[in-house]
């Protein structure tokens, strides 16, 4: 359904168009400082405003519902809000009776019966990506309080933590196939279409042993985590699809140090789907944004007739652009989720 997360449970809500989008955590520790301005730089980073991305432009200021009392935590459900100041849904109104290619708008039809909300992709819609983004910051906080002693608590751990804070990072490689962020927008500008991209996802500092044998492997739950966010068309993990190139011999991540340090790292970090003390390494190939400007064929289910089509409104001309902080959002879920499970 709409929860992901054993322990640190992430469940989401809401639609594009209407009155809020949201989220509820359950099993969010207590005692972690939390304020609206704790939301702000994460907030900042997904809203758009950059060459390339939409004028559709929020406050997304965090409403606060529960789970917070004089500034910390209290262990109970956390319950945030972001109100949808800003649309225009007669943008979609005129287009109901012909699904957008590429968007769930005819999927989505026939699972609902037609009584889903169709207005800016309704709940399939990147606008709940927000949601996304405030479940990673309360998650990097449990990042940061679980690789410390809890106060009055003996740490007993199966393996050291490496030292230091875990730090997680993602960046842009590439826009329509260039290393060149402007040289690959450029491209996507003068087709009059929208473009792709792919951006990595870097962990350091995580402890040995997070995760379990195949159906709970480290990857298997940051894959799942990783499809959450719309557009995502694929994922690899260190060598990726490059290691059916190699030989085993060169693809083995040789074992340097009693720490688990090894001198390459094709595995990415993650080896029998536990991870393995090295940095983890992963990246995602994001779709060119669905709705784009460019006239397509596609089926007008009131005429039962293909026709031309073209999408009017607001949108991303590259997705990718405000999926790094998104990425590791849900990368911090998965990894607050596996941290807290450990320490059961």
């Amino acid at each position: 359904m709409n929860s992901f997360g054993r322990i640190f449970r992430v469940h989401i809500f809401g639609e594009s168009h209407g009155d809020s989008v949201g989220l509820i955590i359950d099993g969010c520790p207590y005692g972690i400082d939390l304020s609206q301005e704790d939301f702000y730089d994460d907030i900042e980073r997904r809203k758009p405003g950059a060459k390339g991305t939409t004028p559709r432009k929020e406050d997304d200021l965090p409403e606060i519902i529960s789970g917070v009392f004089n500034g910390k935590t209290t262990g109970t459900p956390l319950t945030i809000l972001f109100k949808n100041n800003n649309t225009r849904s007669v943008d979609y109104e005129k287009q109901r009776a012909v699904p957008r290619p590429g968007h769930a708008d005819f999927v989505a039809a026939k699972k609902f019966g037609g009584f889903e909300d169709y207005r800016g992709g309704g709940h399939f819609s990147g606008r709940l990506t927000v949601c996304l983004v405030a479940a990673g910051v309360i998650a990097k906080k449990v990042l940061d309080q679980t690789t410390k002693p809890v106060p009055g608590e003996i740490e007993v751990k199966k393996e050291p933590v490496q030292p230091g804070k875990i730090k997680i990072t993602a960046t842009i490689l590439q826009i329509g196939g260039e290393t060149d962020q402007e040289k690959g927008l450029q491209k996507a500008i003068d087709a009059k279409d929208s473009i792709g991209g792919i951006v990595e996802c870097r962990v350091s500092n995580l402890p040995i042993c997070l995760g379990e044998p195949f159906f709970d492997s480290a990857e298997s739950l940051i894959s799942h985590a990783v499809f959450a966010i719309p557009a995502v068309r694929a994922i690899e993990f260190g060598t990726g699809f490059a290691a059916a190139k190699m030989f085993g011999s060169e693809h083995n991540d040789s074992i340097e140090n009693e720490s688990g340090k090894t001198f390459t790292n094709h595995s990415g970090g993650i080896v029998g789907g536990l991870t393995n003390g090295n940095e983890l390494v992963f990246r995602i190939a994001i779709k060119p944004t669905s709705s784009t400007p460019k006239e397509q064929q596609t089926l007008n289910i009131e005429s039962g007739n293909v026709e031309a089509f073209s999408v009017k409104g607001r949108h991303d001309l590259c997705i990718a652009l405000r999926v790094p902080v998104v990425l590791e959002a849900v990368t911090a879920m998965v990894l607050a989720d596996l941290l807290l499970a450990d320490k059961k």
